[in-house]
């Protein structure tokens, strides 16, 4: 007896299908290529840092949706400067499973060791803002300190003006790597410059009363003191030195957060030198999936970041973007 036609075909499409297995059916969406990333700065209590965390969470998320991957960001940090908690959450986020981390160094001395440790581990590892220049680092995002520093007299230079007269450095913490080299730049520079006098170069906790403790008590003693180089903004986290006369002591600084900006707005600050803060952050992360997912390599191991000048005529302009770089 003939099978009908209908019935034929039916019967033929499933002896396909069983043939075929799964290769008829609907195949899973591949999952997205996954990376965690560990950032780890010098300290919660500094916004500088603050503003570098948001830019490694913004950086995750547009390299992410750019590239068809997913990047997480493991946040590890000290509430204040302590390089051997920073040493210790480098072999943590090993332990975690990272790809990549990025470490500003507190005292590169105390995390060579647990850098290359990492390395050596197959976690790749890129510093920002502090480098530690004998690990095994691939690349440190940030400003030639030293040229820093050198911008920081030269424009100090320009607001004493020819008289000259006494200036002091203010330095923050004398093992941070970063630091000397500033203080290394403002010295060369200050060579050029015969009519300055260096009263001393002043250290202190990278804290805002710290810092600003420290700037009135050299002040206090040392009344003929016309100008600071002040190698970091610390002091100008608070309020401490807005009773200063405008342009009776000249100053010129390194950062330009919200709440330094007054002091350049009241006149009491001459120059801020603004780090783009927002990129140590943003810019690791690009620059270690660039070398975790992209396989590529920097062309160098310094990744140079530009400053920015901030002064009374243009700092409403730049505080704008304060609005996206902080937490909210």
């Amino acid at each position: 007896m003939k099978i009908p036609l209908i019935t034929a075909s039916l019967f033929m499409l499933t002896a396909v299908a069983l043939a075929n297995g799964p290769a008829l059916q609907d195949k899973p969406a591949a999952a997205k290529k996954a990376y965690k990333i560990g950032v780890i700065a010098k300290s919660e209590s500094n916004p500088v840092f603050q503003a570098a965390r948001v830019g490694a969470q913004d950086a995750a998320k547009e390299i992410g949706a750019k590239l068809g991957i997913e990047i997480q960001i493991l946040w590890r940090t000290p509430p204040d400067e302590d390089a051997q908690k920073q040493a210790a959450f480098l072999d943590q986020l090993v332990a975690a499973g990272v790809d990549g981390i990025a470490i500003s160094c507190s005292d590169a001395t105390k995390v060579t060791a647990a850098i290359d440790k990492a390395v050596d581990s197959g976690v790749e590892v890129a510093c920002f803002d502090s480098d530690a220049p004998k690990s095994k680092r691939f690349v440190c995002h940030g400003v030639d300190d030293v040229e820093c520093g050198k911008q920081v007299m030269v424009e100090l230079a320009k607001a004493i003006g020819e008289n000259g007269g006494k200036i002091a450095i203010l330095a923050g913490n004398q093992t941070a790597p970063n630091l000397q080299l500033r203080v290394k730049g403002v010295k060369d520079e200050l060579a050029k410059h015969p009519n300055i006098k260096l009263v001393d170069v002043f250290y202190h906790k990278e804290t805002p009363q710290d810092a600003a403790a420290k700037v009135q008590e050299v002040q206090t003693a040392n009344p003929d003191i016309v100008g600071w180089a002040m190698i970091g903004g610390w002091p100008l986290f608070s309020d401490a030195l807005m009773t200063w006369k405008p342009g009776e002591v000249k100053i010129v600084a390194v950062d330009a957060l919200p709440a330094q900006l007054k002091y350049a707005e009241k006149g009491i600050v001459q120059v801020l030198l603004a780090q783009r803060v927002h990129d140590w952050g943003h810019r690791s992360v690009e620059l270690l999936i660039d070398k975790i997912h992209n396989k590529k390599s920097p062309p160098s191991p310094k990744d140079v970041a530009q400053l920015d000048r901030v002064t009374a005529e243009n700092v409403k302009g730049y505080a704008k973007n304060w609005d996206t770089w902080l937490p909210k």
